[in-house]
């Protein structure tokens, strides 16, 4: 009995450290399974006690301080301070690709009091164990170096021939195709969320940077990164000026300039560069955050004494609410002066109505919108033409400037040049776009004109059976201008937008038509 608790008390207690490179190794190999499986038979054979297993899915660029495994065992064998461990490695390159880090980490272990066994190597103190040891230390922090720099070549390589090789952004994921490999392709239905985001912040309908961020809060299956529903602004930024929703791709780490990726484009290269445009122009005013759908004219209706938009809230009765317009506006002879919301909207129906066109006009205006179409059909073949002289003055420009560029000996005069040139690749892309589109067909007018005369037949009906949002749309859509409403209960001059123009035009003219 004596024998066998000395026994105990002499047996060596081992801690078991276990590493792959990526979590994929982790997930999708047996790398760590392996390692820990070939330790413990090494320990049991050796007659050790293995207390712990402390597994790395990090490589940590040969500093073992940035493997939260490894942290953790120091940690431990700090709170276990005075008794002593042996540490098992499988191999000797687990514990770090790295000269001065592999010394670094057996200071570490020595200075508590731990030491260190490896199952593919035997750790010596002699001058020839100490060569051989940082030989193979030496030998492992090589290949780590020839390792990162054949994938950094292969990536650059990829992206040169228009693949995307990081982490694959909101709206897009990877598939793999037999003829491309491994590329982007769109994640629905997040790709169309963004699809509207884009080309919403691009043409206007959403006029701030907070507006695409609402809307896409407002998306259920949009990935949101904060626990309140919400996203980071900076988030929103970054998708707004991301060139890969417009199917170009580039790495300015590695001095690969935009270029055509194989991906399928949320976005034509065009609306990117207004969205640019937008961005760099700086803020516009953003609509209203607190939204009321009970006062949909508020902030499209003016004050006739001040000017000011007028606002619109529930005033409480004494025996119910009752909903108000009114101006609030300091100084105004008509300020907190109420206009009941019936009266005010109901005046606004009538300004409406008064706007749909007869149904003798349509015949006129499917003829107008047809001959318009064919005309900016004409004119579109011109601009084709005068963009494709326009792209190969480009191309002459950029060959002049590489020129320049071998020519120059200033660090100055080239980084100037390559600036130049960077403007111009994406004038190029530009250009090259427009002068490659499709021109639309006769389904396409058919397809456009429908969803005109819609909304020029019944602005009324749309505006009454519309969201909130359907009503913000034809309000801008049919008014150039904001109304101004006097207290009397009428509206001032009606500033209507310009195909509303041209048929009230028409229409007071009483043109006859043949039909």
């Amino acid at each position: 009995m004596v024998l066998q608790r000395m026994q105990t008390e002499t047996e060596t207690t081992a801690l078991i450290y276990c590493r792959v490179s990526t979590t994929q190794q982790k997930t999708q190999g047996s790398g760590l399974e392996s390692q820990e499986h070939r330790c413990r038979q090494y320990a049991e054979n050796k007659g050790y006690h293995v207390e712990m297993v402390f597994p790395d899915d990090a490589s940590g660029g040969g500093d073992f301080m940035n493997r939260p495994g490894m942290r953790a065992m120091l940690a431990y064998l700090d709170a276990q301070k005075g008794k002593p461990y042996t540490i098992v490695f499988d191999d000797l390159k687990r514990m770090a690709r790295d000269t001065e880090f592999h010394f670094k980490l057996r200071r570490e272990f020595a200075e508590r009091g731990a030491t260190i066994e490896c199952l593919n190597f035997n750790f010596e103190n002699s001058a020839e164990g100490k060569f051989i040891e940082t030989v193979i230390a030496a030998q492992g922090e090589l290949e780590r170096e020839q390792n990162r720099r054949q994938v950094k070549q292969k990536m650059i390589a990829r992206v040169e021939k228009g693949y995307w090789v990081f982490h694959a952004p909101v709206g897009l994921k990877y598939a793999t195709d037999r003829v491309h490999g491994k590329f982007l392709v769109p994640d629905e239905p997040i790709a169309e969320y963004l699809r509207e985001a884009l080309n919403g912040y691009a043409d206007g309908r959403f006029r701030s940077q907070a507006e695409v961020q609402r809307y896409l809060e407002s998306c259920a299956k949009f990935p949101k990164d904060l626990p309140n529903g919400k996203i980071r602004a900076w988030k929103i930024t970054k998708i707004l000026r991301n060139p890969l929703y417009a199917g170009y791709v580039q790495a300015k780490l590695w001095d690969v300039p935009l270029r055509r990726g194989h991906h399928e484009a949320l976005i034509s290269f065009a609306t990117h560069e207004r969205i640019l445009h937008n961005l760099d122009a700086g803020a516009r005013p953003a609509a209203r955050k607190d939204y009321n759908p009970d006062f949909p004219l508020r902030g499209h209706v003016l004050c006739s004494s001040c000017g000011k938009a007028m606002t619109g809230a529930w005033s409480k009765g004494c025996r119910r609410h009752y909903a108000y317009y009114r101006c609030v506006t300091r100084g105004c002879s008509l300020q907190s002066k109420s206009v009941p919301r019936a009266k005010l909207e109901d005046a606004f129906e009538d300004v409406l109505k008064s706007l749909q066109p007869t149904t003798q006009l349509f015949g006129l205006i499917k003829a107008m919108f047809k001959d318009a179409w064919d005309k900016r059909l004409e004119q579109t073949h011109a601009e084709q033409d005068r963009w494709r002289v326009e792209l190969k003055a480009v191309n002459g420009k950029i060959e002049d400037l590489l020129d320049r560029i071998v020519e120059a000996r200033s660090d100055s005069v080239i980084s100037a040049y390559e600036s130049r040139i960077e403007k111009l690749e994406r004038e190029k892309i530009r250009l090259a776009e427009k002068a490659g589109a499709p021109l639309p067909n006769e389904a396409r007018f058919e397809e456009c004109i429908e969803l005109s005369l819609k909304v020029l037949s019944r602005p009324w009906e749309i505006y009454k059976n519309g969201s909130y949002a359907v009503r913000q749309t034809v309000l801008r859509l049919v008014f150039s201008k904001p109304l101004t409403y006097s207290h009397e209960g009428v509206y001032g001059t009606v500033e209507t937008t310009l195909p509303f123009k041209v048929l009230g035009g028409i229409n007071n003219e009483k043109c006859e038509m043949v039909l």
